[in-house]
């Protein structure tokens, strides 16, 4: 893992609005706190992709944004199941879920990672935005090398670590179904 000092750099760029790159279960996010939409704005164009698709969000525990779900219709323990860990659950959004993290979906998704680097993370700096480190349409960062790569600019921080141990992005389920919406790496 990561040192201690690259973390707390880290913590203090999203404090301040900043963009960070570090490694995750499978690839390398790119990331910001959730709840600035500036900031979410810098990694969109950073990726070249649009608010459509939603942003997936990194948490350290459930009431860090019990806010914005709408927990009615979904039981937490399919979540409890496969958490921490690289499994991301779409969740029913509540009303009050800006529009910059779902997109146009009614739901939000969320992780709560098993990577201790990104628990870190979501544990000192709060819930974070997160998307792999990639352009649209290029292939997902694996290492810090080909991060760098993609974003020589416009990114406040990058934390070296080791991915964990899946082999690409994360799996995608939806919380009311349980169906899976994208086979994990």
């Amino acid at each position: 893992m990561a040192g201690t000092w690259h973390l707390r750099c880290a913590c203090r760029a999203l404090a301040g609005g900043g963009v960070i790159i570090y490694p995750t279960e499978g690839v390398f996010g790119l990331g910001c706190r959730f709840d600035d939409p500036e900031a979410v704005k810098r990694i969109l164009r950073l990726k070249g992709r649009g608010y459509h698709k939603g942003l997936i969000i990194l948490i350290s525990s459930l009431a860090q944004v019990k806010g914005l779900l709408d927990l009615r219709r979904v039981d937490p323990e399919i979540w409890n199941a496969t958490w921490p860990g690289p499994v991301t659950w779409v969740i029913p959004a509540s009303p009050q879920a800006p529009h910059w993290l779902t997109g146009v979906q009614s739901g939000i998704a969320i992780r709560q990672s098993a990577h201790p680097l990104v628990q870190y993370l979501t544990g000192r700096a709060g819930p974070l935005v997160s998307t792999s480190a990639n352009p649209s349409g290029r292939s997902p960062a694996r290492t810090l090398l080909q991060a760098r790569r993609y974003f020589p600019k416009g990114v406040d921080y990058f934390i070296p670590g080791a991915l964990g141990g899946a082999d690409g992005p994360t799996e995608i389920r939806d919380a009311v179904s349980g169906s899976v919406l994208r086979k994990g790496g």
